[in-house]
C-alpha cells in the first residue's frame, strides 16, 4: 500500500459532501432494517457478525421503540457501511447505549467507565459478551487505550460517551479528552450522534424503567482527522479536538430539537 500524505492542518477536520434526507422513524413499520436506507443495511463482505447475546437484546429493544417510543432516525446515511470508526454521543443514561444500538446496523463496541462495568457480579460477564471495553475516560488508561486501538484495527465500531458519567442535568457538559486521544491516535473518523428524550424517559423513574416518550437520534457527518499518531499528542491539541467534537454534538442537538419543538404536542413525528 502507498504510503499516504500527512494532511495539512486545514485538512484534518474535513466532511464529504452529501446530501440530506428525510428522517426516518420506525414505529408503525414492520421491521428496522426495511425501515432504514439501504445503503445503510447492506452487509459488506467481510462485515463483523453481532454476538449472540447482543443481537438477541438488539432485537428485543428494537421492538420495544418501535412500539412504545417511536424512535426517529436521522443521518442514517452517514454511517460508514465498512471499516472502523468513533461513534461520540451526548450521554444521560443507559438508555443511550441502546437507542444507538438499535439505531446502527453494526455492532457497536461500546466504552465502559469501570464503575459500570463493575457495578455487579453480573455487569462484567454480560458487558465481555456485548463486546464492552472497560476504559478510564477521565485519567490516562494506557492499558485500555490499546485494547480500544486494537478494536478499531480490526475494522470494528466504537461507541463513546465523551461526557464520561452520566449527565444528570439533562444538558450537555464538557467532554472529557480521551476521545481525542483516540480518535488522534487511530487516525480513524468520528461521527458525531445526538440523542434526544432519553432523559425525560428516564428522570426520576424508580428502578430505572423508562416512561413512555418520544426518542430519537441525529448522525453528523464523520470528521476526518487524517493518519494516525504515533508520536506523543499534545494536550493542547487533545483538548481542542474535545471541543470541536463535542461542538458537532451540540450542532446536532440543536437542530434535532427544532422539529421536537415544532411539531404538534411536542412531539417529533415522520
Amino acid at each position: 500500500m502507498a504510503p499516504r500524505e500527512e494532511p495539512s492542518r486545514s485538512s484534518v477536520l474535513t466532511r464529504p459532501a452529501i446530501l440530506p434526507r428525510p428522517a426516518v422513524s420506525i414505529c408503525g413499520g414492520a421491521d428496522l432494517f426495511s425501515a432504514l436506507p439501504a445503503r445503510a443495511t447492506r452487509r459488506p463482505d467481510g462485515a463483523e457478525r453481532l454476538p449472540p447475546l447482543y443481537r438477541l437484546l438488539r432485537l428485543g429493544c428494537t421492538l420495544l421503540l418501535k412500539w412504545l417510543f417511536d424512535l426517529r432516525v436521522t443521518g442514517i446515511e452517514h454511517l460508514p457501511v465498512s471499516g472502523p470508526y468513533i461513534l461520540a454521543a451526548n450521554h444521560h443514561n443507559y438508555v443511550d447505549g441502546v437507542v444507538l444500538g438499535v439505531a446502527l446496523p453494526r455492532p457497536i463496541a461500546f466504552l465502559v467507565m469501570p464503575r459500570v462495568f463493575n457495578a455487579s457480579p453480573l455487569h462484567p460477564p454480560f458487558h465481555r459478551r456485548v463486546g464492552s471495553i472497560p476504559v478510564n475516560l477521565e485519567r490516562p488508561d494506557p492499558g485500555a487505550i490499546k485494547r480500544v486501538l486494537r478494536a478499531l484495527e480490526s475494522g470494528r465500531v466504537v461507541g463513546i460517551f465523551p461526557e464520561g458519567p452520566f449527565s444528570r442535568e439533562g444538558r450537555l457538559v464538557p467532554g472529557q479528552p480521551g476521545v481525542a486521544m483516540i480518535a488522534l491516535r487511530s487516525g480513524v473518523p468520528v461521527v458525531p450522534a445526538a440523542i434526544e428524550g432519553t432523559y425525560e424517559a428516564l428522570v426520576r423513574r424508580r428502578f430505572y424503567v423508562p416512561r413512555r416518550h418520544p426518542l430519537s437520534v441525529r448522525f453528523g457527518a464523520p470528521m476526518h482527522l487524517g493518519r494516525a499518531r504515533h508520536r506523543r499528542v499534545k494536550r493542547a491539541e487533545r483538548e481542542e479536538l474535545t471541543r470541536h467534537i463535542m461542538s458537532e454534538i451540540a450542532a446536532l442537538l440543536e437542530a434535532e430539537r427544532e422539529p421536537i419543538a415544532a411539531a404538534p404536542g411536542g412531539a417529533a413525528s415522520s
